[in-house]
């Protein structure tokens, strides 16, 4: 017998923590000014522990063309991409009503 998930005490081949913890949080979507007048995308509310925040990133920047990182929680994308990031995180799973663009 396969191992059992200690949140939802599903098999953890169909625990379904995941996609639970992606409906019950509030994610800021919002663009800050660096240095030179670049324009960074800031993604923050994401919960690490329940959701692959490095597997989120990697999605965002393949389909965004392009960089980016994880610091202390909130994924930093390089450029504004606010819009189109709101759609990759619903088509991700996240709840349309819980994503805010400022």
């Amino acid at each position: 017998m396969g191992e059992v998930c200690d949140t939802c005490g599903l098999p953890k081949e169909i625990c379904a923590c995941e996609s639970i913890a992606k409906e019950n949080q509030q994610i800021i979507v919002k663009t800050e000014k660096r240095k030179f007048g670049k324009v960074n995308t800031l993604i923050g509310g994401i919960d690490g522990k329940e959701i692959g925040m490095k597997e989120l990133t990697k999605k965002l920047k393949s389909q965004l063309a392009c960089g980016g990182t994880i610091k202390e929680g909130i994924i930093e994308l390089q450029g504004d991409h606010r819009q189109k990031a709101k759609e990759i995180l619903i088509q991700s799973g996240f709840a349309q009503e819980t994503i805010i663009i400022r």
